[in-house]
């Protein structure tokens, strides 16, 4: 039987974006809660919590990037240029926040303009990646191979509601993450807000979902029309049961239930993107199979993955085990 390598490749990169919104997820929501903790204690404690493995999370934006130029260069070279703004704006983002990661600890007279470079660096970055996806999806215009958009053709009312979205996503990820890392005030203040970002994530999910298949037909016909109608009833039961089972963890004083049930909503929310999204990469424009490689460089590339994949798994896990539990307040970070 032939393997159809532009599919595989497609799932790789895919699994790639979507264990860096898990995992990177999290501790960019930390890093946005920061303002609304203004106890020193408290704030080393949150850093500490994401100090071991916040670097090792962005390994999966590095694969999905590196992925997408190598195995679908045409859609590589479509979006990029599309979405210039929002991507050299997450970049930025993310090096503030990685050097507030080194440089808060090296200095007391100037913590706080790290502790704000740690909390505008992650806002940024969030926001940025919600902009470029609100863009995505709306549609980025092709013609000749190539993008025949405008510069500013990014920035819309919905591509901002998504930033904000996930700026609200990634909150109730990094507040269930303190949930499930940290005892005390911390804890119970996390549990009120995770409260409220998971109602705001609610409202914003039901918003965007309600808007997107008005803003192309593609889209309408796909979550309207026989077969996939059905994921327009499935998704949302199961969105709400996440909601339930999130809520009720926080009721009940659970730790990790919070946090998967938040996780949960947003992998449903993937699904979604993705039954929008299929066959094409670039939506409505470019389809996997147009925007791949050569099956000979696919190949290649596909021996590295499978031996490069399951070590970046096996180090992420094995990272998780050891710094498994409850942060200690009197551990500093080195």
């Amino acid at each position: 039987m032939e393997i159809d390598l532009p599919i595989v490749w497609a799932g790789i990169i895919a699994f790639a974006v979507i264990a860096y919104v898990l995992l990177d997820g999290f501790d960019l929501g930390v890093g946005i809660l920061f303002p609304l903790f203004t106890e020193k204690r408290d704030r080393d404690v949150m850093m500490n919590s994401v100090a071991p493995v916040w670097d090792g999370n962005e390994t999966w934006l590095v694969l999905g990037g590196g992925g997408l130029l190598a195995v679908f260069p045409l859609a590589y070279a479509t979006i990029l240029p599309a979405l210039y703004a929002p991507i050299i704006a997450m970049l930025l983002g993310l090096v503030f926040r990685g050097v507030a990661f080194e440089y808060r600890w090296r200095t007391q007279r100037g913590e706080f303009l790290w502790d704000w470079a740690f909390a505008g660096g992650s806002i940024l970055a969030g926001f940025s990646q919600g902009v470029a996806l609100g863009a995505l999806v709306q549609g980025v215009p092709v013609a000749n191979r190539s993008y025949a958009g405008a510069w500013w053709d990014w920035l819309t009312p919905f591509s901002v509601t998504t930033g904000i979205a996930l700026v609200t996503g990634y909150g109730l990820l990094g507040a269930t993450w303190l949930v499930m890392k940290t005892r005390g005030t911390l804890n119970e203040k996390s549990r009120i807000i995770a409260t409220r970002a998971c109602i705001g994530l609610i409202v914003a999910m039901g918003l965007i979902s309600i808007w997107t298949p008005f803003l192309n037909a593609v889209y309408f016909d796909r979550w309207f029309s026989s077969p996939t109608v059905i994921f327009s009833v499935i998704v949302p039961l199961l969105v709400a049961s996440c909601f339930a089972v999130l809520l009720h963890g926080i009721r009940k004083k659970r730790d990790a239930q919070p946090f998967i049930a938040a996780l949960g909503l947003f992998v449903l929310g993937y699904i979604g993107i993705a039954i929008s999204f299929y066959p094409f990469i670039v939506p409505g424009s470019v389809t996997i199979w147009d925007a791949a490689a050569p099956d000979s460089s696919l190949a290649f590339l596909l021996v590295g993955a499978v031996v490069l994949v399951p070590m970046i798994l096996f180090y992420t896990g094995y990272a998780y085990w050891v710094f498994r539990g409850k942060v200690d307040p009197e551990e500093g970070y080195h």
